[in-house]
């Protein structure tokens, strides 16, 4: 199951993130993919600079921490440092799974859930597709600037070659407190009820049931 979020980051934090990432330095996609990735990704990704990018993390970690689907579908536990890619003309990322284990600069993750981050508009570029493999077939997300999109970390996708224009997009992988996807997509859709009915009808006898039931699974299933 993938999820998107259209309008994650509003114009004036998309003009912000423009404004920090202008002049800034991109180096070849491959120094950050593992082995297998490495051989069919090609793109850049921003440059360490640590200053620039503590302001640009700020401003994604704010909005996903006041984003209630994001948390609901995620569950996240722990979310890595965004990574920051640009694709140009020629520019793509072939078939790919991303790495299970993350951070091997700092502390170590599982990632179960990916998420890309959309910084331009669809029309600044051609190609540029996102493609997930899903078990209904294949995804193709290209979303508005500041809008996203959430989905299993096990999905195979690829990033379509972009034939005009520059993509730019933002990367981050959560490790979730539910690692399993069939569990969180379950959970993700009684949450949903369960916020209507308490909406609706919090007195309600079923409500109080179905608040319950989400309750209990949460901690039957939760790895903390």
């Amino acid at each position: 199951m993938l999820i998107e979020i259209p309008g994650l980051l509003n114009a004036a934090q998309l003009e912000k993130l423009h404004q920090t990432l202008g002049g800034a330095r991109f180096v070849d996609g491959k120094l950050s993919a593992g082995m297998a990735a490495a051989r069919v990704k090609h793109n850049e990704e921003l440059a360490q600079e640590p200053e620039r990018l503590q302001l640009l993390y700020r401003i994604l970690m704010s909005s996903l921490g006041h984003n209630a689907t994001f948390k609901r579908f995620a569950l996240p536990n722990k979310v890595a440092d965004f990574i920051f890619a640009r694709y140009q003309p020629g520019m793509a990322y072939g078939d790919h799974v991303d790495d299970p284990i993350m951070g091997s600069g700092g502390p170590r993750f599982r990632t179960d859930v990916s998420m890309t981050v959309f910084l331009n508009q669809p029309e600044d570029y051609e190609g540029g597709e996102l493609v997930i493999r899903t078990p209904y077939g294949e995804k193709q997300v290209k979303l508005a600037a500041g809008g996203a999109v959430i989905y299993p970390s096990s999905s195979l996708h690829h990033v379509a070659e972009v034939t005009r224009g520059e993509r730019l997009v933002a990367l981050t992988w959560i490790q979730s407190f539910v690692r399993d996807a069939a569990r969180r997509e379950l959970l993700f859709e009684l949450d949903q009820a369960r916020d209507h009915l308490l909406r609706t009808a919090p007195d309600d006898e079923h409500s109080k049931l179905v608040d319950r039931s989400y309750a209990n699974l949460l901690r039957m299933w939760a790895d903390v």
